[in-house]
């Protein structure tokens, strides 16, 4: 992201048509079993943004998960390949460096990717980060993707959790639909997602 466009973000400035980046959505979920931005995801931006706050699971050792309708799709059951790196720290001291996790990535897999792992939900557990999409309404290349998460796991002690996950969507046709949800029962939260000139 341009150190403007970033800027504009950080200040409140961003929103605005003619900003760099621009606010395009903000859902709340409530109970929620499911998020879906199915509006907005159209060629007016390179890239998209999706933001994550206090994400808390209903259900224990669960994550917060994604995946993509192609134009005219429908199912949310898109072609990914992805990897993924974590690391964590637990309340009593033990850590685990940054390393490959294979257990969470997908090769060619239709599933829905994970942004965070394990999340607890405790009174006070939540999970943050944000996912970023490149050029959704190309038609000529695969759609590349990043995220960054924090959460807190839902083990005894809890610990935090960082999750890195990149991949492409395996398709040529534009998406334009993403869809959130907890990997099993419901959530609370927000998702706020921008456009990036």
């Amino acid at each position: 992201m341009p150190l403007g466009a970033f800027k504009a973000a950080l200040m409140g400035t961003a929103g605005v048509s003619t900003a760099d980046v621009v606010l395009l959505s903000t859902q709340t979920a409530s109970d929620s079993a499911s998020i879906s931005f199915t509006s907005d995801i159209t060629s007016t931006y390179g890239e998209y943004i999706f933001k994550f706050y206090t994400i808390n699971n209903a259900t224990n050792h669960t994550d917060l998960v994604w995946q993509a309708n192609a134009a005219s799709g429908s199912g949310y059951n898109e072609t990914i390949t992805s990897t993924s790196f974590s690391a964590y720290h637990q309340e009593d001291g033990t850590d685990g460096t940054l390393a490959y996790t294979s257990a969470i990535d997908q090769a060619q897999g239709t599933a829905y990717e994970k942004l965070t792992r394990d999340t607890g939900n405790f009174a006070d557990a939540a999970a943050a980060g944000e996912l970023h999409i490149f050029n959704p309404a190309s038609t000529t290349y695969v759609k590349h993707f990043y995220s960054k998460t924090n959460s807190m796991n839902g083990d005894s002690p809890p610990y935090c959790w960082t999750l890195l996950h990149a991949g492409y969507i395996n398709t040529t046709s534009a998406i334009d639909e993403i869809q959130f949800k907890s990997s099993s029962g419901n959530f609370d939260g927000k998702i706020k997602m921008w456009g990036v000139k």
